[in-house]
This record gives structure tokens, C-alpha cells and sequence, in this order.
């Protein structure tokens, strides 16, 4: 027993230094340390609030940017079929341009071959009369080199005349 009193007093002035150094950090150290603790706590709820906003805010710019670049896609499909539509439309237009510029051309290709047809004919029956005028001249001076042919041409012409 000898051992236990010692022992007894030591556990005994143990609780009493527990219980004053207790009593001091409640009165003076344990009300800023759950201040801390709550303030830290405070803090995380904070960040994790604005976290929570940081996301549903990149969630909503993400569905922004999304319907953004679909209409931006839409404006582009726009865009090119009016260009694919002015495009044909100049085509068409320079087709039809040509066309009727080749319609005129060929159109005046076709007078200027009729009037060259007509005036290689005017020539061709001017040479032709030109020539039978030559022949009949020649053959006449031959017929009527000597006055009895003048004669039978003239006798067999005034035939033919009564006999019409």
C-alpha cells in the first residue's frame, strides 16, 4: 500500500492540473479554436458553393457555346447555299448570254454565206452569159463568114418565126 498513496496523490494532483489547465483553455483557448474550426468549416462550404456556381456556370457556357456554334454552323450552310446559288445563277446567266451571242454569230454567219452564195451565183450567170455571148459571137462569125451561110441562117430563122 505503501506504493498506491504515492501513486493515489500523483493520479490525484494529475486531475487537478488536468482540470486547471482545462478550465484555462476553455476560458481562453478553446472558444477561438471552434471559432477557427467553424470559420475553416465556413470557408470549405464557401469554396465548395463556389465551386458548385464555377460548374454550373461552365455547364451553362458550354450549352451556350454549343447552341452558339450550331447557329454559327447554320449561318455557314446559309451562307454557302447562297453563294452555290449565286454561283449557278452567274453560270446560267454567262450560258445564256453565250448561247444567244452564238445564236446571233451563227445567225449572221448564215446571211453572210447566203449573201456570198447569191452574189458567187450573180457571178457565175455573168460569166456564163458572158462566155455564151463569146461562143455565140464566135460561132456566128463562123457561120457568117461567107454570104450563103448568112443566107440559110437567115431563110431557116424567118422558118422558125412563121412557125411559132
Amino acid at each position: 500500500m505503501e506504493l498506491i498513496k504515492p501513486a493515489i496523490g500523483l493520479v490525484f494532483w494529475m486531475i487537478v492540473t488536468f482540470a486547471i489547465i482545462f478550465l484555462i483553455l476553455k476560458k481562453y483557448a478553446w472558444k477561438p479554436i471552434l471559432d477557427m474550426i467553424k470559420e475553416r468549416e465556413e470557408g470549405i462550404e464557401k469554396a465548395l458553393k463556389s465551386a458548385d456556381d464555377a460548374l454550373e456556370t461552365m455547364r451553362e457556357l458550354k450549352s451556350s457555346n454549343e447552341k452558339i456554334l450550331a447557329e454559327a454552323r447554320a449561318e455557314k450552310d446559309i451562307i454557302l447555299k447562297d453563294a452555290r446559288d449565286t454561283k449557278d445563277a452567274i453560270i446560267n446567266e454567262a450560258k445564256a448570254k453565250a448561247k444567244v451571242e452564238a445564236d446571233r454569230m451563227v445567225a449572221q454567219a448564215r446571211e453572210a454565206i447566203q449573201t456570198e452564195k447569191l452574189a458567187a451565183i450573180t457571178e457565175l450567170k455573168a460569166q456564163v452569159a458572158t462566155l455564151s455571148i463569146d461562143i455565140a459571137e464566135k460561132i456566128l462569125k463562123e457561120q457568117l463568114s461567107s454570104e450563103e451561110k448568112q443566107k440559110t441562117l437567115t431563110s431557116n430563122l424567118v422558118k422558125e418565126v412563121t412557125l411559132n
